[in-house]
């Protein structure tokens, strides 16, 4: 089977594969494709595989597997690398993007080794949940969120409370632990059902933002501190949220799709 042109890029160092599929009738089945390239030792070694299609309803539509191959509806930094992506390819610089979670508006802000990229969110949305902490909070940012609020980031095991979480979501939960250093700044640190561990997670960073400005801790915009950055939010408490981060091009490359099926 010839090889699957790839991308590799990065949003706050939570990376992805990147394969245009605009043009393109046939490629390898995605959750095989993504578990084989998110790979870190024998594949590109990244957390997600993005995929950017055609759309009937915006400029373009993006898809997101993760590392183990299950889809996800929605990611942030994905987002910003898709945008990128397509502003290099000549489309523009501003963007409506298809996703399993609407449609977002997105703009480049500036350009250069690294670009600024500039996207809505979302609508962030609470719901009441029995969680095993007091201090947490579920949100939906397009995807399924529980923010644990601690006085240092290393509180609790972050690993131990996202598997803890787990069962009590038939499809899974993003996990973070959030510290309020200010009312502008959030530290955080993220873990990702599908991946585990990621250096930035840009839904998850909105929804740490999005329930310190509800529950009074934090006031738009955020500056949120991750592993990988920073990442900016900002909402007014309804409607709308918007991310703005970095969005860099690492490499391109020529992979053999091996044990993967057409589709």
């Amino acid at each position: 089977m010839p090889g699957v042109a790839v991308t590799k890029m990065h949003g706050a160092f939570n990376d992805f594969a990147v394969i245009d599929r605009r043009n393109s009738a046939e490629m390898p089945s995605p959750e095989n494709l993504a578990r084989q390239l998110c790979d870190r030792r024998g594949g590109v070694g990244c957390d997600g595989l993005l995929l950017i299609e055609p759309s009937s309803v915006a400029d373009a539509r993006m898809r997101i597997f993760n590392a183990d191959g299950t889809e996800a509806e929605m990611c942030g930094n994905g987002l910003r690398c898709a945008v990128r992506f397509l502003s290099e390819s000549g489309a523009g610089n501003s963007f409506r993007i298809e996703t399993a979670a609407g449609i977002l508006a997105a703009e480049v802000l500036s350009a250069g080794e690294t670009y600024q990229v500039r996207t809505q969110i979302g609508v962030p949305r609470f719901e009441p949940r029995t969680l095993p902490f007091s201090n947490a909070a579920y949100a939906e940012v397009g995807n399924p969120h529980v923010v644990i609020f601690e006085k240092t980031l290393d509180s609790i095991d972050l690993i131990q409370a996202a598997t803890k979480l787990q069962p009590s979501f038939p499809a899974g939960v993003n996990v973070h632990v959030a510290v309020v250093t200010d009312p502008h700044r959030l530290d955080v640190q993220h873990w990702e059902r599908g991946v585990g561990l990621t250096r930035a997670c840009g839904t998850g960073a909105a929804a740490c933002a999005a329930a310190a400005i509800r529950f009074g801790m934090a006031k738009s915009p955020v500056e949120v501190h991750v592993p990988g950055g920073v990442l900016t939010i900002e909402w007014s408490g309804a409607g709308e949220a918007f991310l703005t981060g970095p969005a860099v091009r690492v490499f391109d490359a020529n992979v053999a799709a091996l044990h993967a099926a057409p589709v």
